[in-house]
């Protein structure tokens, strides 16, 4: 009942919100209300208001009043540029997840339940005042009785019980819009509504996110180009994470990076080289690289460190996309259309009756004016979502983790351009993709591959022999059950065909029955003097009928031997 009454009343929030911002006209682009948009024309709060801003700036203003449940979905529907217009995904992309602190006596209260004992005997120092706060979760400093400074995530109470009670109301108007809307099948909002469930329910999970830093950590442990804060694994739980507190300059902060006479052009240089290492050596990638999780360790201005944190939303590959998309990148530096379209086409990005002339033509289209401009104005981020939309038109089916990795190469591109405006992504790139290509694809990767897999295939070899005979065996057994599989098949045939004969010879005899019939009635009648007896012919009838309903001894012989 409460949960009934709570969707009721959210429910009646929205439609205020959507009437605020005038946009209650999307409501009449649903079928049953379409017949009905003149209704809009009458209502008095249209007579005398009018429309400020476009549509992608009240859609943004919408969700700010909707809450921060609300902001956090318009963020991730920003990332999903193939089911939006750019001007909204544009405008969602401005949503800033900033949400007022919840109380420190609520923070404590939590940390202590999880850790089980008092905050001043886990920490020698805490700070009630957060330094940072989010729609999921807050940050305070502390520092732990050793005397290590460190940050402590904290999720906020009750939150898991609101994003519940939003999600059932995002479900029910998913579920209207996939019913009634006609555009539902195009933007499936199911099944955003679902993407974006399993990512806030993921985020609630402050051991998972824990986990995603080590991994990542562990990975760059040996280089200059990125440091992940280590994780206190035993102050760490599902709702609370404790870190250690990283200094450094905001990445944004480019008027103070240039005070500290950073090297901006080798930090963009270095971000795209962090990703492409993420992406193609570590196959596991830090999916959420907005300004506000990037900072940089000035302390060698010619040799600046990116320093990330909050790890939440991570990325990978399998292998096979991993290929396709190293092969793709490497087709597009050298202008290839025709194998771009083959690896969508192999890789089952799109179906495989595409016409691959067609798709090629469709690619060449979108991305031959680009490259007509010189390398440091091209969007690398914005040729791959052109050619994720041309391959929509091709009913390619959309990939979560690819939708992932041009978010994160959005958001790569868009901070190394911020810090150095003639970034040529292209060029930091391409070297980067062959050298994969060449240790992954070429003689090397063949010979790698080779002693890799020798021990293995030697240590089978004394069982080829047995393997092979086994083999045959199988093969033998497969031949004799298609043998009798067919027999059984020939069998029901000439069953039914046996059966369908008889049918149609004891209908026939039917047929001559009711004749002789009939006309023994017309003797009897009106046609006494000029018919035939027709006895003969009501005897005739019913011997064909007794034959068609028992066949002779040469029919019997004929079916005996099929």
């Amino acid at each position: 009942m409460r949960r009934a009454l709570y969707r009721g009343l959210r429910l009646w929030t929205i439609a205020r919100v959507l009437v605020r911002y005038r946009l209650d006209v999307i409501l009449f682009t649903l079928k049953p209300l379409r017949p009905l948009s003149f209704l809009l024309y009458l209502a008095p709060w249209n007579w005398f208001r009018r429309t400020e801003g476009t549509r992608g700036e009240r859609i943004r203003r919408a969700l700010e009043d909707l809450g921060p449940i609300f902001i956090k979905f318009g963020q991730m529907l920003s990332t999903r540029r193939d089911l939006l217009p750019d001007d909204i995904a544009i405008e969602l992309a401005r949503l800033q997840d900033r949400v007022p602190p919840f109380p420190s006596d609520q923070a404590r209260a939590v940390i202590e339940a999880e850790l089980e004992r008092p905050i001043e005997i886990a920490f020698a120092a805490f700070e009630d005042t957060p330094i940072a706060s989010a729609s999921i979760a807050q940050v305070h400093a502390a520092t732990l009785q050793d005397g290590r400074e460190v940050v402590v995530k904290v999720v906020r109470p009750g939150i898991l019980k609101t994003i519940r009670a939003d999600l059932e109301v995002m479900h029910l108007i998913a579920d209207l819009a996939d019913r009634y809307w006609s555009e539902a099948k195009r933007l499936r909002p199911r099944e955003v509504v679902d993407e974006y469930e399993k990512t806030v329910t993921d985020e609630l999970d402050l051991i998972r996110e824990g986990a995603n830093a080590a991994a990542i950590h562990r990975n760059f442990e040996d280089s200059h180009l990125l440091y992940i804060p280590e994780i206190i694994w035993d102050y760490t739980r599902r709702s609370v994470l404790v870190m250690e507190r990283i200094g450094g300059l905001p990445v944004a902060d480019v008027a103070a990076l240039r005070e500290r006479n950073v090297d901006l052009k080798l930090l963009a240089e270095r971000g795209v080289e962090i990703f492409f290492t993420q992406v193609f050596q570590h196959n596991f990638f830090h999916a959420d690289m907005h300004p506000g999780n990037i900072f940089v360790d000035a302390t060698h201005p010619d040799d600046p460190t990116y320093l990330a944190v909050d790890f939440g939303i991570v990325g990978s590959l399998l292998d096979s996309d991993q290929r396709y998309l190293a092969e793709n990148f490497h087709a597009f530096f050298n202008r290839d259309y025709r194998r771009v379209a083959e690896l969508h086409v192999e890789s089952g990005w799109v179906p495989k009756d595409t016409r691959v002339d067609e798709f090629e033509a469709a690619i060449r289209t979108v991305c031959e004016p680009i490259f007509q401009r010189p390398l440091d104005e091209i969007s690398f981020g914005q040729v791959l979502l052109r050619l994720f939309q041309t391959a929509r038109r091709f009913n390619m089916e959309v990939q979560p983790q690819l939708v992932l990795l041009q978010k994160t190469l959005l958001n790569i591109e868009g901070l190394g351009r911020q810090l150095y405006p003639q970034l040529d992504l292209w060029t930091t790139a391409k070297p980067f993709i062959e050298k994969w290509m060449h240790e992954r694809m070429g003689v090397r990767a063949f010979i790698r591959n080779a002693q890799q897999h020798l021990p293995r295939l030697l240590a089978h070899l004394p069982e080829l022999p047995m393997h092979l005979e086994k083999a045959l065996t199988v093969e033998e057994q497969r031949a004799e059950r298609d043998a009798a599989l067919r027999r059984q098949i020939l069998e029901l045939e000439n069953g039914l065909r046996r059966q369908s004969r008889r049918r149609n010879e004891g209908w026939a005899g039917v047929a001559l029955l009711a004749l002789a019939g009939l006309a023994t009635q017309l003797e009897v009648t009106a046609w006494q003097g000029l018919a035939w007896p027709v006895w003969p012919l009501a005897l005739f009838g019913a011997g064909i009928l007794l034959f068609s309903l028992r066949p002779g001894p040469r029919r019997r012989a004929r079916d005996g031997d099929a």
